[in-house]
């Protein structure tokens, strides 16, 4: 028999040590690779979990926090679920054009005030949270088609403001100062004779009063809100 070629013998084994060379390389590019969209997939994994038990915990922290709020209702407040807002049980009525708080409405006021004021201390929570609380005076437009109503526009937005102002002067004046709880940001303003919720028709009269709505600041929240019939 024929012995082998040691030329082909010699060309064979580097040719053959070259291509197991390139094979391991790919092999261990490849492992890396998978080992690199691995390890992400885990990071991501951890995150998504981690950011499910923090959505978790706030959930619970926004259901305390509804509770709470929830037990405004009773003597003093009463809850409008269609615009999702808690208001007075004794209608609170101005003058026309006025913004004096009348007597008879200030023990009324005070009550709910502190009423309010003792729901937001009493609120425990494992997570930081900041309550605004939003003032909104109103005022209530003339009959239908009068003249009045466009002319005096930007007086009814001055003038719902006062009432606002009025309110928030009366709790200072009785030692009650949103301003000084460290978790309580308040606002006050005036809609006028606009405004989310108004009465219309025959109530129309009703709108003579102010709003205070309480925002839970925690992540994505829902909003309650108080209101005051003047």
């Amino acid at each position: 028999m024929p012995s082998a070629d040691p030329q082909r013998s010699d060309f064979f084994w580097p040719s053959y040590v070259d291509l197991m060379t390139s094979l391991f390389v790919v092999m261990l590019v490849l492992f890396v690779f998978s080992f690199k969209l691995f390890k992400d997939r885990e990071e991501g994994l951890r995150k998504a979990n981690t950011e499910l038990k923090a959505k978790a915990e706030e959930l619970e922290q926004i259901t305390r926090i509804r509770e709470a709020l929830r037990r405004l209702e009773g003597n003093y407040f009463r809850y409008d679920p269609q615009n999702e807002r808690y208001e007075l049980r004794v209608d609170v009525q101005f003058k026309a054009g006025r913004d004096e708080i009348q007597n008879q409405y200030k023990p009324t006021l005070l009550k709910a005030g502190n009423l309010l004021r003792e729901r937001l201390r009493s609120i425990r929570t494992d997570l930081p949270v900041r309550y605004l609380v939003i003032v909104e005076g109103m005022a209530a437009r003339y009959p239908q088609g009068d003249p009045r109503n466009r002319i005096e526009e930007q007086i009814a937005y001055q003038l719902s403001y006062r009432r606002a102002l009025s309110l928030l002067n009366l709790w200072k004046q009785n030692g009650l100062n949103f301003g000084q709880d460290r978790n309580v940001e308040l606002i006050i303003g005036g809609s006028g004779f606009f405004g989310t919720g108004r009465y219309s028709g025959r109530r129309e009269d009703d709108n003579k009063r102010f709003l205070i709505q309480v925002i839970p600041k925690v992540g994505k929240m829902q909003s309650a809100t108080v209101g005051a019939k003047q």
